[in-house]
């Protein structure tokens, strides 16, 4: 089968997070860099990747990778790439590009002259105009320290675009982000999971995936299903095995609770089309009436930031409350994200560790309080962690 080189993007601080899912599908061997994972492997792993991959951004195929200090050096380079290898006559193209610390850093110019250096080079391999009235071919490059690297999305939009969330609360979290978190947690489907600020239902809607093995890419579409260079059955294939997989056994149930009713029935909703409802026991309730008869589980969530001045008062009274129903939970482990330095003091703990994340441009911390195990996981050592593995 055809080898093809990957780079999976992510959030800056998620690139271990990528790196172990790609463990987990087969893929040992990656490169990490800042917010991306580049490996190489069958060209099935398009399918794969795009799939199953949950904290992931985008999976790009990687096309070349050459010098550009000047416009000609750039524009040649991009002409002279064998594009019909994988891009037909009546394709769209658009392109997008970013560039960092280059001397070409014009990024609108720079994607006008790269869209212009592939029409021209299929416009004299095909003899004729290019109608750009069939499939998406998003082509998409990188200048990093005068080298630029070319790539086409395979996913097309965004991974974080699951197909369930129609509506979101007044500041959703990003899927992608919810399942890190998630993920850099210590819990799994033995564990009871409690969101008690849980808006829209993202965090406990992808931990429901995450049980049960549903892929995150179960319910949309990518780019690159309708490439000619990428049979249809590979995609087929790997949808059938991701069906056969999922896992439809008894587990613990998923706590979402929120004192917004409306915001609930959204949550709902977005859990239906999900395919999880029955997996998540959605209540309205205040959260200073959080209680809790399980003696382990974990709490996840993502409270208010209290970034603007008119907020900041009533997240600060959110985190007291979150502090105070929490003082006994010694069992529990609690994860609490949220975009403040001064969290722990107002939160009254100190936290086992914090992690550095980012929600879009908004940088946050990850808080994280463990608790005592239960006792089925007491023999696992600390490396089992996921929140310590590198």
């Amino acid at each position: 089968m055809e080898q093809v080189t990957l780079t999976a993007t992510c959030g800056f601080g998620l690139e271990a997070v990528v790196a172990r899912e790609l463990f987990k599908l087969g893929y040992p061997d990656v490169k990490k860099s800042d917010g991306r994972i580049t490996f190489t492997a069958p060209i099935d792993a398009i399918p794969k990747c795009n799939l199953h991959l949950r904290s992931a951004n985008r999976v790009l195929l990687k096309l070349a990778e050459f010098p550009a200090e000047d416009f000609d050096a750039f524009f040649d380079q991009i002409h002279d790439l064998e594009w019909e290898g994988w891009i037909p006559r009546d394709a769209y193209i658009p392109v997008t590009g970013s560039s960092q610390k280059s001397k070409l850093h014009g990024v609108p110019a720079l994607q006008g002259m790269a869209k212009k250096a592939i029409a021209t080079r299929l416009q004299d391999v095909y003899k004729s105009e290019l109608p750009e009235s069939g499939a998406s071919f998003p082509v998409h490059f990188d200048m990093r320290h005068d080298q630029c690297t070319i790539f086409l999305n395979t996913s097309g939009d965004g991974l974080h675009r699951r197909g369930y969330r129609e509506k979101a609360g007044l500041a959703p979290l990003r899927e992608t982000l919810a399942a890190s978190l998630i993920q850099l947690s210590v819990w799994n489907r033995e564990r009871t999971l409690l969101d008690p600020l849980c808006g829209s239902g993202t965090i406990p809607i992808e931990a429901a995936l995450i049980a049960r093995n549903i892929p995150p890419g179960r319910n949309r579409s990518f780019a690159a299903e309708l490439w000619p260079r990428i049979p249809g059955q590979l995609w087929d294939d790997v949808r059938e095995a991701a069906e056969a997989a999922i896992d439809t056994s008894e587990m613990l149930p998923i706590i979402a609770t929120d004192q917004d009713y409306h915001v609930l029935k959204v949550a709902r909703e977005n859990a239906r089309l999900a395919g999880v409802e029955e997996d998540i026991h959605f209540q309205q309730q205040d959260l200073s009436e959080t209680t809790t008869k399980r003696k382990y589980g974990c709490l996840i969530t993502n409270p208010p930031y209290g970034q603007r001045l008119n907020e900041e008062e009533e997240a600060r009274q959110v985190w007291q409350t979150l502090s105070d129903v929490t003082e006994h939970w010694s069992t529990w482990s609690l994860f609490i994200f949220v975009a403040s330095r001064e969290f722990e003091s107002l939160f009254g703990k100190r936290a086992t560790r914090r992690r550095k994340l980012f929600n879009s441009s908004i940088e946050c911390t990850y808080y994280q309080y463990l608790g005592d195990k239960p006792p089925s996981m007491r023999k696992r050592t600390i490396s089992d962690d996921p929140s310590q593995k590198e």
